[in-house]
């Protein structure tokens, strides 16, 4: 199995108004985005050219991914860099991943 592209973990993964877990894992690996439980079974997953991820304009923690359809919400914070430290929020890293694993820019 090829390493993961990117992964977050402790991520609260929201449809709607519903929570359907607060420690998930959000991964990029092989070609798909898959949307895990905290004991790691698949909530949901896409190939990465399907998925459409942005970011709220309200939140910098949050990120919003499309997949088959049913839009999440990803409040990404674990994988922040330190105060101090460079590097672009994880909600801003997971856009960016999606969207270099897919061949899209900007």
């Amino acid at each position: 199995m090829a390493e993961p592209e990117f992964t977050a973990k402790g991520v609260r993964i929201g449809k709607r108004l519903r929570s359907l877990t607060r420690a998930g894992q959000v991964r990029i690996s092989e070609g798909r985005v898959q949307l895990l439980t905290s004991y790691g079974s698949e909530i949901d997953s896409a190939p990465v050219q399907a998925v459409r991820a942005s970011k709220p304009w309200f939140s910098d923690d949050r990120a919003l991914a499309d997949l088959n359809g049913t839009r999440y919400s990803l409040t990404l914070g674990e994988n922040d860099p330190a105060p101090g430290q460079p590097g672009p929020p994880a909600a801003r890293r997971f856009i960016e991943a999606v969207r270099k694993a897919a061949g899209r820019r900007g």
